[in-house]
């Protein structure tokens, strides 16, 4: 150790070693980030990193040797071999490059092993390689212990930098750097210890002669330069990345078309209000905010309109937005907004949450258009109203809702009692989606008689729910839930298929009639799905019946009325059902021919208390004569109102006097059917999960 010091101390020119020192630490600094930039990379960019760190690696490590070299003091004329020279720096940056790639890899077992020691053969190789370079007039000798020492040294000391590296740690890149200029220090001071020379006796030039400076200021410039250069490359390499960083991640908490925050920016948000409201004991208003129409806007306008219009409001609501002072509003779906109010500190939040509105009802101009969206918006205080951000979002949800309920009443703040209602449709919607799947639906058949002869004409298949804890559901209640989620769709497919499976196996062979809903009948490729209906379960289309309202031809009536000549085209009858309650009854009749008429229960509920509804009854029998078209009474329970209409000529009717709804087993068991082949669970039975398949 004596000698080590010894060497550097009374051997060497300290000022240079200094030099030579510092640009060794600062070239194992660049080289650490530079590494750590590397292993942040993938395919051939890692492999550009690491040939640009390992041209800063081999000139930290060259440089380190030559201007150190500069200040040994031989007592001898020095020369240096360029070629030897220019050979070591390829050595150490070629030896380079296979370390990193080494140290990078992840087919082998020891990386910072493998890689450590082929980095520092490499120090140790430059370093003997230019040592051959390096020409005295003289003898030279060699301490062979102080070779080992430093040929061991450099490579455990590397393999220890690269272990700390990989750990892809700022404290671990900084031990790289340490551990990596000690392994080029100590590899090129215990090399030098080793070597000692013997003048040969002719006249001594100094080291420091002025070649050998300018030499020595050369090599100081070029490596300064080059690690510069990968330093520059480095900062703007990671300025960039901190730019797109930056970028990924607005646009990841924020919407792209109104620069408002988005859902994931919300949800922080909130956990935060909450948790500041409960730490000082304040209060938080949620405000869910649901344009209205804004479906029609992009129906009737297009989506570049319905672009601009959602544009513009993010730039209103933008304006109102103070997150700081608590107002903090977001994008959290298509047509939805969510707003945050911390009450108390930046005053009534009434008076915010009718600036809202006000924003959202201004009108927007568009070219040549002037837009109205309006919104409803529903208000849900933390604590009174909820204490989680869960319960907190579901009672803005509740209140908004009944805003979009009442035309007159466009905000709602929630009120557990009116808003518990909306709470149970919403759950019972929820159940209603896995009832399918579940077998809780069933059908139940309602029988259709002849009124002259009291012979069975038909049945009509009415949809039944066994909710597992409510029991049965009401038509009237989970109908109207499946047409508002669209659940519908899904539901009538599998009705159609259930009743057409069923029916096609009884004896006598009665027809079946199946109802359509309004959303049903709009929205669904009706025309193919009852042809594939019929096809797959091998009912005659003359034995099925499809019902419709007045009103759900009215809501689309061109196309309506192309889907009922489609559906003809198949031979399958079609009935108007609920005559009488619609909006253009005869007006119906006139366009398109129907092959049943059922006039609603509603007027046989009262015609036994005025003379006006019998008339009225009379007069539509009448009417169904003059067009040919059979009709059918509904709603029937008494015996005199099946003698009127005996009277008056009606040729079918249906209702509780005649039959309640019953399951297919118990009108086998009455012996009005028998079953053929089975059963629909025999041979071609489909599955109730097709239907939900829509296959």
């Amino acid at each position: 150790m004596s000698s080590l010091f010894a060497c550097i101390l009374l051997e060497h020119d300290l000022r240079i070693v200094l030099v030579a020192a510092f640009l060794c630490g600062v070239g194992a600094w660049v080289t650490a980030r530079l590494f750590r930039r590397a292993m942040q990379t993938n395919g051939s960019q890692r492999i550009g990193w690491y040939v640009l760190t390992a041209l800063a690696t081999g000139v930290a490590i060259w440089c380190t040797h030559f201007i150190a070299m500069m200040g040994f003091r031989s007592g001898a004329v020095v020369t240096f071999d360029p070629f030897l020279t220019l050979l070591s720096l390829f050595i150490c940056i070629v030896g380079s490059v296979l370390g990193f790639i080494a140290a990078g890899s992840k087919a082998i077992r020891w990386p910072s092993v493998v890689g450590g020691g082929l980095l520092g053969f490499s120090i140790a190789a430059m370093h003997y390689v230019g040592m051959m370079a390096f020409h005295v007039q003289g003898q030279v000798h060699w301490d062979l212990l102080y070779v080992v020492e430093s040929g061991i040294l450099g490579p455990v000391l590397a393999m220890a930098a690269l272990y700390m590296a990989l750990k892809g740690t700022a404290r671990g890149t900084n031990a790289m750097a340490a551990l990596f200029a000690a392994a080029i220090l100590s590899v090129h001071f215990l090399g030098m210890t080793a070597l000692h020379v013997v003048s040969g006796g002719e006249s001594v030039v100094s080291v420091h002669s002025e070649a050998l400076r300018t030499m020595t200021m050369a090599v100081i410039g070029m490596s300064l330069i080059i690690l510069v250069m990968g330093m520059v490359s480095y900062l703007i390499d990671d300025s960039t990345r901190a730019e797109t960083v930056e970028r990924l991640r607005r646009m990841a908490l924020n919407d792209a078309l109104t620069g408002l925050p988005n859902r994931a920016h919300f949800n922080d948000r909130l956990d935060f209000e909450i948790a500041l409201a409960a730490q000082r004991g304040g209060r938080l208003a949620l405000i869910g905010i649901d344009l209205d129409r804004f479906k029609d806007i992009n129906d009737l306008r297009g989506h570049s309109v319905g672009d601009e219009v959602l544009r513009v409001l993010g730039q209103r609501m933008k304006a109102m937005q103070q997150v700081e002072q608590g107002r903090f509003i977001a994008r959290t779906g298509g047509d939805e907004f969510t707003a945050l109010y911390r009450i108390g500190i930046s005053g009534d939040v009434t008076g915010f949450v009718s600036r809202i509105e006000q924003a959202l009802s201004d009108p927007i101009a568009f070219e040549n258009l002037e837009i109205t969206p309006g919104g409803s918006l529903g208000v849900a205080i933390f604590p009174d109203d909820a204490v989680d951000r869960e319960n907190l979002v579901n009672c803005a949800d509740l209140a908004m809702y009944r805003a979009k309920s009442n035309p007159l009443q466009r905000i709602c703040f929630y009120e557990a009692g009116m808003d518990e209602r909306i709470r149970e449709r919403r759950a019972l919607a929820a159940d209603l989606r896995d009832a399918i799947s579940h077998n809780q639906l069933t059908l139940h058949y309602q029988v259709q008689t002849i009124v002259s002869t009291g012979r069975i004409r038909g049945y009509e298949a009415l949809l039944r729910w066994n909710h597992p804890k409510l029991g049965q559901i009401p038509p009237s209640e989970f109908i109207p839930l499946a047409e508002e989620s669209g659940l519908i769709l899904s539901i009538g497919e599998w009705v159609l298929y259930t009743a057409c499976r069923e029916a096609v196996t009884w004896e006598p062979p009665y027809t079946i009639a199946v109802n359509l809903s309004a959303v049903q009948f709009i929205n669904a490729d009706l025309p193919e799905i009852v042809r594939k209906v019929l096809a797959e379960t091998g009912l005659a289309p003359e034995r099925l019946e499809l019902e419709l309202t007045e009103s759900t031809i009215f809501a689309d009536r061109e196309r309506s009325l192309d889907l009922l000549r489609q559906i003809r085209a198949l031979k399958v009858s079609i009935a108007l059902d609920d005559f009488g309650t619609g909006y253009s009854s005869l007006d119906t009749l006139r366009s398109f021919t129907f092959d049943r008429i059922k006039i609603d229960r509603s007027f046989f509920s009262a015609s036994e208390a005025t003379t006006q509804t019998t008339a009225i009854i009379r007069a539509v029998l009448a009417l169904g004569k003059s067009f040919g078209i059979p009709v059918m009474a509904e709603g029937i329970e008494t015996y005199d109102q099946l003698s009127m209409l005996n009277v008056e000529g009606c040729e079918e009717a249906q209702g509780f006097l005649l039959g309640h709804p019953v399951t297919v087993d118990d009108i086998i068991r009455k012996g009005q059917i028998a079953r053929l082949n089975g059963g629909p669970d025999g041979a071609g039975a489909v599955d109730m999960r097709r239907a939900e398949s829509g296959a």
